[in-house]
């Protein structure tokens, strides 16, 4: 089929075009915000829970687009920022009768 008489193909790739070039500059802006070891954190908590991953990045993200980041956060930074963000753990006691 010619690329002329399917649209919505066309729309489609252009719309994964966009996301891919979002993700890339996104990429591009944590590695210059994050050391290498907190950058390796991170991916770890991606793996594990990847909504806390986003939303730290979120934050982060718009930190440093608001000026408010004077310097690369370090490993010890974002443990601090995980801390405030991720709820309390629950302990979990069994009791066998």
């Amino acid at each position: 089929m010619p690329e002329g008489q399917n649209p919505q193909a066309q729309a489609y790739a252009a719309q994964e075009a966009e996301a891919q070039r979002r993700e890339q500059e996104r990429t591009d802006a944590l590695r210059r915000i994050l050391t290498p070891e907190a950058r390796e954190r991170l991916g770890r908590i991606r793996l594990a829970k990847p909504d806390v991953a986003s939303s730290v990045e979120q934050q982060l993200l718009s930190l440093a687009a608001s000026g408010r980041l004077q310097r690369q956060v370090d490993d010890a930074t974002l443990r601090a920022l995980l801390e405030r963000i991720m709820p309390e753990r629950r302990d979990i006691t069994i009791t066998r009768r």
